[in-house]
Order: structure tokens, then C-alpha cells, then sequence
């Protein structure tokens, strides 16, 4: 297995504004705060984080209170920010920002009423 690329500090802060705008990099980590409505919307972010992280068998570390989840991903054998971070930064995002009803599709989305809203998007 040869080594995997581990992108300069620039090349990140380069990628992240391009690729993921909602993404910071901080101490060695790209990090991700999603807003939710309530407890019950972070435990929807923190099951779909780790469904996605499982399946990709990469890691990332979790901070959660009643209405954030902060997500920290960095490759802990590369000791670096590495394609298997930005590749599953963007399929975090684009599961846990999904907004059906944007979509020229039938699903409808969660409705606007705050009973049943669960995450703010951005």
C-alpha cells in the first residue's frame, strides 16, 4: 500500500473554498458545524456521520450539544488532511444539507413548521 498524499496547509484552505465552502481548517482538521433544531435533529447528524463514516471506514471525531454537531475529520495514519477527508467531508454534506424540496422531484422535504424542522440549512 503506497502512502497516501497529505495536502499543505494552502492546498486545504484552496480546496475547502472551492469545493467546500462551509468547511474550516483548524489545528491540523477540517471541521464542519452544522445548526440543528433540537435533540433530535443532532442525533439525525450524528447517525448519518457515522452510517457515512462507517461505510468508508474513516473516522471522524464528534462534538455534539442540543443544537450543533461539529464534525473534525483528518487521516490519524497520513497524520494529515488526505482525499479520504475531503471525499468524505463532501458526501457529509451533500446527505446532511439534502433538501428535497429544491429538487424537481416528488419528495417534499420537512415542512416549515418548526415542530418538525431539524436542521438549519445554510
Amino acid at each position: 500500500m503506497s502512502e497516501e498524499r497529505v495536502y499543505s496547509e494552502d492546498e486545504i484552505k484552496n480546496y475547502l473554498s472551492e469545493k467546500l465552502p462551509h468547511w474550516f481548517y483548524e489545528n491540523g482538521w477540517i471541521r464542519r458545524k452544522y445548526k440543528t433544531s433540537g435533540w433530535k435533529g443532532t442525533l439525525m447528524v450524528i447517525n448519518t456521520v457515522g452510517h457515512l463514516a462507517e461505510v468508508a471506514w474513516h473516522h471522524p471525531d464528534l462534538a455534539a450539544s442540543y443544537g450543533f454537531v461539529v464534525v473534525k475529520l483528518q487521516n490519524h495514519a497520513a497524520k494529515g488532511i488526505t482525499d479520504k477527508d475531503f471525499l468524505l467531508a463532501e458526501k457529509i454534506e451533500s446527505v446532511v444539507q439534502w433538501q428535497p424540496s429544491n429538487e424537481d422531484n416528488t419528495l417534499e422535504g420537512t415542512p416549515e413548521d418548526p415542530r418538525f424542522k431539524y436542521i438549519k440549512y445554510d
